[in-house]
């Protein structure tokens, strides 16, 4: 087994966390939908990757979005995986999800 090449991806890895897409206003998960977001995003048909860097090399415009990400950059979180089955976190605000069409 390679241990040079493991070791190296390992090096090269970074955190993602999974939670539920009501965390997002119905207006952010539009933009989430259309790749519309102020950081970069990578939509998916039940939500979508958001890339918010640790530390973050861009506070997103979107105010529900920025609280996450700057809450995320103190847990060493990269990667917010927004899905409509994602788990809810006590102590983030929930908005209704049937107000958001892609």
């Amino acid at each position: 087994m390679n241990t040079a090449c493991i070791d190296r991806l390992r090096e090269l890895a970074e955190s993602i966390t999974a939670l539920s897409l009501s965390h997002l206003q119905p207006a952010t998960r539009a933009k989430l939908y259309r790749n519309d977001l102020s950081v970069n995003a990578y939509p998916t048909e039940f939500g979508g990757l958001v890339y918010v860097g640790s530390p973050p090399h861009r506070i997103p415009v979107e105010t529900d979005l920025a609280l996450i990400a700057g809450l995320s950059a103190h847990a060493g979180i990269e990667w917010l995986f927004f899905d409509a089955e994602g788990p809810v976190v006590n102590g983030l605000p929930v908005f209704d999800t049937h107000q958001s069409t892609p």
